[in-house]
């Protein structure tokens, strides 16, 4: 036992200096890892209120408190009461604030970068699953597929990556076999989806384009793109996820990483188009915070459907 906790606090040390935590200033700013922890979580919504962040950062009551109103006083954030419920502490970040956080945000990003361009594909992925059993192993609360074969626990290890030999291929013959199975639809969906990964493959702009695949122990389980729709809007394409990995959180982590690029990218909105009997799907971009724009009968893939406009801001 005692050598494991030396080899784990070890790695903690390495791995503390690999992403330089120990700086005076995170990413070469005036803010520790703490505050700009809360600045982060801040810039996730519009409002927050207090009470939340106090939980999901695990800070003491007195130490938010205070890192708040230093936030107020360098004008960073503004903080007051919710409407309705005065008792309701809520904080929102200013466009200084928002200014911070775009500066922390492309920064971290660029030095994970920066340390992915050292290794090859292969390491990258060997890297992230890695991190993703860490995670699987060391959260309590895991949102990961439970039960059947893997670790004694009877978690399976997750991971979200780019796209790898094959695997936009694994997309369109999914999209097809999938909605064909479970909704009947036509080949031409299946065409639909082929032309849009060719034009991925063909041609994206990584700096405003992206994909992802979820894998569960190594399998393809789930998919998404962030596609460009025009200079400021992004588009959310192909979100698939396979029938034995749903109620999972899987579509909802693919999901989440498609709006995370796009406001990395400059987006300032993400749309999309799907279906009304795609309930699955539509409970997760409500959930993701997408709202209804527009309806309409359409007669597409062998059926009458009703197609849906949906989209929200970043």
């Amino acid at each position: 036992m005692q050598s494991a906790v030396a080899e784990v606090r070890d790695f903690n040390r390495f791995y503390t200096g690999v992403i330089g935590l120990l700086q005076e200033g995170l990413l070469h700013t005036p803010y520790s890892l703490t505050e700009a922890r809360l600045i982060f979580e801040l810039a996730q919504s519009d409002t927050a209120e207090v009470a939340v962040l106090r939980r999901s950062l695990d800070i003491d009551a007195g130490y938010l408190s205070r890192l708040l109103a230093r936030f107020e006083a360098d004008g960073l954030v503004t903080r007051g009461r919710a409407t309705g419920d005065a008792r309701r502490q809520v904080v929102a970040l200013t466009d200084a604030g928002r200014a911070a956080w775009h500066t922390l945000d492309s920064r971290s990003a660029g030095e994970i970068g920066e340390l992915l361009d050292r290794l090859g594909e292969t390491d990258q992925r060997r890297l992230l699953g890695a991190m993703a059993t860490i995670r699987a192993l060391l959260d309590s609360e895991p949102d990961g597929i439970t039960g059947g074969s893997g670790d004694r626990s009877g978690r399976h290890v997750i991971v979200l990556r780019a796209p790898g030999p094959g695997d936009l291929g694994w997309i369109v013959q999914r999209h097809g076999d999938l909605y064909a199975r479970e909704y009947g639809w036509d080949a031409t969906f299946e065409g639909l989806v082929a032309g849009i990964v060719a034009r991925f493959a063909a041609d994206h702009d990584p700096g405003r384009e992206a994909a992802w695949i979820a894998e569960v122990d190594g399998a393809p389980v789930g998919c998404v793109m962030c596609v460009r729709d025009d200079d400021t809007t992004a588009r959310l394409r192909v979100l698939l996820v396979e029938p034995a990995a749903r109620g999972s959180g899987i579509g909802a982590r693919l999901v989440t990483e498609c709006l995370r690029f796009a406001q990395r990218a400059g987006y300032r909105r993400m749309t999309l188009l799907t279906y009304d009997v795609l309930a699955d799907a539509r409970r997760i971009y409500e959930r993701a915070g997408f709202t209804l724009d527009a309806q309409a009968p359409a007669r597409a893939y062998g059926h009458d459907l009703v197609e849906q406009t949906w989209s929200r801001a970043l």
